[in-house]
């Protein structure tokens, strides 16, 4: 400041600038230049000298920081053991600072980056692949590593800058427990990832379940039993293998501290199947797993019904089975071993020896008398020591008399067969005597009897045989084949084709032998039935009986019927003939009664009205009787056809009914009727319904006391329409009731009516004509109801078709 004021002094005014010359201004404007140039620079270099003084200072000032920050940093990795590496940008060797010996194994220098050499080779491969992604990529990485003397190092890697720092670390303390945790978790996750990769492959079902007894783990196995997509799926479904009831004990018993164990039946994949299920626990839930032992349970049960099928087939059979272990003891017996020896339920079930049961048996005197039963017995135990089975008869002191089989058993052992053959000798015994009655019965036979065996030859005969195709002992001795015998037969009859259907009869295989039934006639007018028929043996037993006489009776008989015959023929002719012959002037007669009663022909006296009169109701009568003949014989001949239409019931009753008002007002008689309007149509010959009410009116007329009613009705059945005829008569008789329906028969005998009885027969026939049926039903001193049931459907089809 000082010379800026100097030099502005030295600087003339304007009064000192006036009186210097030109030459002077310009050295004094030249000096001023320079000195003003002089202080400038120094202004300025003092101005850069200060700067430099505060700069120096600044950087004193951050060195002693970073020297104190490097105390700091010193101190702190002083105080912990690590080993730093760090990687800088540029340089192609690490470098490593630190501590070497706080780390349990690592190597000096430049080794301890040979990770293999000192950790694990799991460790040391993780370590590297993580420090190639830390220098390539910047990834940084805090992991445990475990040493090969079992210590525990952490390595904290990190990009700083450009560089990349590697920390080593020791872990002790809590840290240490940390890293023995990581370590032990791991191992724990190995382990499991290791049990579930086996258990996914299992065929089995497995489950987990936590401490609440939710489901937390399934494997595929499960999943495929539940039918769900797999093992995480069957989890958030919540989709439970077995059912309620199982759970929940498997929870008890897992709550108590106990393994539960059940064979159980559980649904696999809509199956139905037996498991064996064991489901243990632990501290925070449970492990369960399930054995399909569906064939094994199925083999045990078919096994075990075998068995039991063997033990009730022995208990069923009449033999009796003891079955003896190779020490002698009584392992099985069936029923019939019990009831054959009469012993104790209880002394068997105990296991008795075979010697005790002997000695027994022996006390019991149900043994046979031995004089020595001491050896006797030791010859019936060598069975034990035998290799073949051996058989005795044993003659007990009761009569009976048993067939004893001692087989060996292969495991050592005997089994008896204790069969008792008493009846089976006496039924030999009246087998024989019954064979000598059946011969003299046979020999004894009118009929001629030979038995051929299956191969042909002649076995047995009777004298008949001989006798009736007059044949010597000679011929029949040596048991002669059938077709020898055959031809010897066949000598009285030439009928070649039936003597070789016989021969095949007799000679073919026992399988194809087929029973023969023919009839001989021999050339001297005889007749002869021959009979074959297959034995069961494969022989074929022969009957040869002589019906000649029975042949000559039906022929007689037969005769006899077709004069019957013919002679019911000529009566149908006749009277079919006979009526179409009266009918002819009968109509004449009606017709010129019917013109002599017209008052237009002239008048008639009251006497000859009433002549006229009994002409036309007696021509009528006979022509309804010629008319009734003439429709039963036309039925009999098969010549009637119905002429089918739809009619109304209703109707057709009072068609009926006014056909016979006049007899009902004649004979006191009331009427009821009761059809409903329900019963409708239906399918019939209307002429025939009609007629055949008409007829059952008039029989009811002719048979009813007067002042009574005669009841008709009508229903609808779902297969019928039904009528029924009622009257309050005298009835018939019980020995009658069969016969009213005959021809020509009148409904009683002694009855004031007495009429052709054509009645009810026409009734009947027009009724089966239609495929019905007619039922009576009377008693005497009451009355008589006749039902007429005419089918529906028949009728109907009939009429479609």
């Amino acid at each position: 400041m000082a010379t800026a004021v100097a030099v502005v002094a030295l600087i003339p005014g304007p009064a000192q600038a006036a009186t210097l010359g030109t030459s002077e201004t310009a050295a004094l404007a030249l000096f001023l230049g320079a000195v003003f140039v002089a202080v400038a620079t120094s202004i300025m270099l003092l101005r850069a000298r200060a700067r430099h003084v505060e700069s120096q200072s600044a950087a004193d000032a951050a060195i002693a920081e970073l020297r104190r920050r490097l105390d700091v940093a010193e101190t702190l990795a002083a105080g912990d053991a690590q080993t730093i590496v760090v990687w800088r940008a540029g340089v192609a060797r690490p470098e490593i600072v630190g501590d070497l010996a706080g780390i349990p194994g690592a190597p000096a220098g430049g080794r301890l980056l040979a990770f293999g050499s000192w950790l694990e080779p799991e460790a040391a491969a993780g370590l590297e692949t993580r420090l190639e992604a830390l220098r390539r990529r910047g990834e940084p990485f805090r992991v445990m590593l475990r040493t090969l003397q079992s210590g525990h190092v952490e390595a904290d890697g990190r990009p700083v800058g450009a560089s990349v720092i590697l920390r080593l670390r020791d872990v002790t303390g809590e840290r240490l427990a940390r890293a023995e945790i990581e370590t032990r978790n791991s191992e724990l996750l190995g382990a499991l990832a290791r049990f579930t990769a086996l258990a996914e492959t299992l065929t089995q079902p497995v489950w987990l379940r936590d401490e609440h007894g939710r489901l937390v783990y399934a494997n595929e196995a499960y999943a495929r039993a539940v039918e769900a997509k797999d093992g995480p799926a069957a989890v958030e479904q919540g989709a439970e293998f077995l059912d309620q009831n199982e759970r929940a004990a498997a929870r008890r018993a897992n709550d108590a501290g106990a393994v539960f164990r059940k064979r159980t039946p559980a649904v696999f994949a809509g199956s139905r199947r037996i498991f064996d299920v064991v489901e243990a626990p632990s501290r925070n839930g449970s492990a369960a797993i399930a054995t399909d032992v569906s064939e094994l349970e199925d083999v045990r049960a078919d096994l075990s019904r075998q068995m039991d099928a063997h033990r009730r087939t022995l208990d069923e059979l009449a033999t009796a089975v003891a079955i003896f272990s190779a020490d002698g003891v009584l392992t099985f017996h069936n029923q019939a071993y019990a009831r054959l020896w009469s012993l104790d339920p209880a002394f068997l079930d105990g296991e008795p020896s075979d010697p005790a049961i002997l000695d027994k048996l022996r006390a019991d005197r149900k043994l046979p008398e031995q004089a020595d039963f001491r050896t006797w017995k030791l010859q019936l135990h060598e069975a034990y020591r035998a290799i073949e089975a051996r058989e005795h008869w044993w003659h007990l002191p009761d009569g009976r008399t048993l067939r004893v089989v001692a087989a060996p058993n292969p495991k050592g052992g005997v089994t008896y067969l204790f069969d008792d053959v008493t009846e089976r000798l006496a039924l030999e015994s009246r087998f024989n005597a019954l064979s000598k009655v059946q011969r003299e019965t046979i020999d004894h036979l009118q009929e001629a009897v030979a038995v051929f065996g299956s191969d042909g030859r002649l076995h047995l005969h009777n004298p008949a045989f001989e006798a009736l195709w007059r044949l010597t002992p000679a011929q029949l001795a040596n048991r002669p084949h059938a077709e020898d015998v055959l031809n010897a037969c066949r000598a009285r009859d030439p009928d070649a084709a039936l003597w070789g259907k016989l021969r095949m009869a007799m000679t073919a295989m026992p399988d194809e032998r087929q029973p023969v039934a023919a009839r001989v006639e021999r050339d001297g007018g005889g007749v002869i039935d021959v009979v074959t028929l297959p034995l069961p043996d494969g022989g074929t037993l022969a009957t040869f009986t002589d019906v000649t006489a029975r042949v000559h009776v039906e022929r007689a008989l037969r005769e006899r019927a077709e004069a019957v015959e013919a002679a019911v023929r000529l009566k149908n002719d006749f009277t079919s003939h006979v009526s179409y012959e009266l009918r002819s002037p009968l109509t004449n007669i009606i017709g010129f009664g019917q013109l002599l009663g017209d008052p237009r022909l002239g008048a008639l006296s009251q006497k000859q009205r009433e002549y006229v009169d009994h002409i036309l109701s007696s021509s009528s009568a006979l022509l309804a009787i010629i008319n009734d003949i003439l429709d039963l014989t036309t039925i009999d001949a098969g010549a009637m056809a119905l002429e089918l239409e739809p009619i109304n019931v209703r109707e057709a009753i009072d068609a009926a009914v006014e056909g016979v008002r006049d007899r009902l007002s004649e004979a006191g008689l009331g009427l009821e009727i009761s059809c409903p309007p329900s019963v409708g149509i239906f399918v019939a010959d209307g002429k025939r319904v009609r007629q055949v009410l008409f007829n059952l009116l008039a029989n009811a007329i002719g048979f009813s006391k007067p002042g009574y009613a005669i009841s008709v009705s009508a229903e609808r059945t779902p297969d019928d329409i039904v009528f029924r005829v009622a009257d309050k008569g005298s009835g018939i008789p019980p020995e009658l009731v069969e016969k009213v329906f005959d021809r020509f028969e009148s409904r009683t005998a002694g009855a004031h009516h007495r009429g052709v009885g054509l009645g009810l027969s026409i009734v009947r026939s027009f009724v089966e004509l239609h495929g019905g049926r007619v039922s009576l039903e009377s008693n005497i001193g009451e009355g008589t109801t006749v039902t007429c049931r005419f089918p529906l459907r028949s009728l109907e089809t009939e009429a479609a078709e």
